[in-house]
């Protein structure tokens, strides 16, 4: 835990969580249901406004105020649940909130936001319902570089000591969560759910964040997992099952000038079933000067998974990309342990590093990934300088 959030950051986030249960449980009365501010939950009527009625009242009353979604479905537009507030906010969410269907409703580019807030608790079961049915046939980001993205379901931007717990987000337009700009954040419990050809749903977006802290979790979506972006500090992700989707991914990075490195991540004890790649590590070809380093990739199980560990810095997903330069961003200490399972390619470990930068320190250790197909072998693969060591049994044979 120390490892995760440092030793003052732990103390001040676990006094907060403290805080905000004590309160629970001394003011049990102090119960503001966002349907005494005029919320309908017939999943029709716009309860946007009572849910701004019920925060502004709490974030102004210093604490002690839980606010409640009961049961039912809520129809809310895009909201911003602004800080900061006098005191720690609690929100149980037992009911649907749903998202309008179309787009024509949002002029930003989240549903739902929570920001410049210092202590915050969300649980309660309930669900974040995007309907990005309607709207992922306009995704155009899968074919152009310079798309704008729909909107996000769940946004944390400039929070500090959050806990999010317990609850599920379905079938976003765009990305279920994104954490940006925030510390000291836990995310516990969640699930996440879209099907397999939703475009750009990344469960879980990490950016410009530090103390972050994924847990016992279920993923499944049409992109990544779960994506740690550029400018993220000490990221860890624990016992969080992955599938459908593209795995767990560090990038893309360097599709910008200017971007923050990266530096401390652990994704250990997962499970990542049917997905399109596993543990990935994915930087833009072309791209300008930063660093990444400093990642365990551990305690890992693949079942039937394209690209179980892939380092990938030609990363492009378009049908035409800028060739002439390689990747600039510095990939180092990188380690991938105790990762088995099975794989839908032949291919089952594939280090294509820059040509301009070399991969250092790549450890493989304890490898045993089989391909699907009996009898045939599983490879490595390595492109460019990869600089590194094997270590204990490696299955496929190590390419270092």
């Amino acid at each position: 835990m120390d490892w995760i959030f440092g030793g003052r950051s732990v103390q001040r986030l676990m006094l907060s969580l403290l805080i905000i249960w004590g309160v629970n449980a001394t003011y049990a009365d102090h119960i503001l249901n966002v349907k005494k501010f005029g919320a309908v939950s017939n999943g029709k009527t716009d309860s946007s406004q009572a849910f701004l009625r019920a925060w502004e009242k709490a974030c102004n009353l210093g604490g002690g105020f839980k606010i409640l979604v009961p049961n039912g479905v809520f129809l809310v537009k895009p909201l911003v649940f602004q800080g900061p507030c006098k005191g720690f906010m609690a929100m149980q969410i037992k009911g649907i909130l749903r998202a309008p269907k179309y787009l024509s409703y949002f002029h930003d580019d989240d549903w739902i936001k929570f920001e410049h807030i210092d202590g915050l608790f969300i649980s309660g079961g309930g669900v974040f319902d995007g309907q990005g049915a309607v709207a992922w046939p306009h995704n155009k980001c899968p074919k152009r570089k310079d798309c704008k993205l729909l909107p996000a379901s769940f946004k944390l931007a400039h929070v500090t000591n959050a806990t999010i717990q317990g609850i599920t987000s379905l079938d976003s337009k765009s990305f279920h969560m994104i954490i940006f700009e925030s510390r000291n954040i836990r995310v516990d419990g969640v699930k996440i759910k879209a099907p397999e050809t939703s475009p750009n749903t990344d469960g879980i977006h990490i950016e410009g964040s530090s103390n972050v802290n994924v847990t016992r979790s279920v993923i499944g979506t049409g992109d990544d997992c779960i994506s740690v972006g550029p400018g993220n500090k000490k990221v860890s992700i624990l016992d969080v099952f992955c599938g459908p989707g593209h795995g767990i991914s560090v990038g893309s990075l360097g599709k910008y000038p200017g971007e923050d490195d990266v530096f401390g991540l652990r994704v250990r004890n997962c499970t990542l079933a049917g997905t399109m790649n596993g543990v990935r590590v994915k930087t833009w070809q072309a791209s300008p000067r930063s660093s990444a380093s400093d990642f365990v990739f551990e305690d890992i199980v693949m079942r039937d998974v394209y690209n179980p560990i892939i380092i990938d810095q030609k990363y492009c997903p378009y049908s035409s990309c800028d060739e002439k330069f390689p990747s600039m961003v510095k990939l180092s200490n990188i380690k991938f342990r105790n990762i088995r399972g099975t794989s839908t390619s032949k291919v089952a470990v594939k280090l294509l590093c820059s040509k301009a930068v070399p991969c250092e320190d790549v450890e493989l250790r304890d490898i045993n990934l089989k391909y699907i197909k009996k009898g045939v072998p599983a490879l490595a693969s390595c492109s460019n300088v990869v600089h590194g060591s094997s270590k204990g049994l490696v299955i496929p044979p190590p390419c270092i």
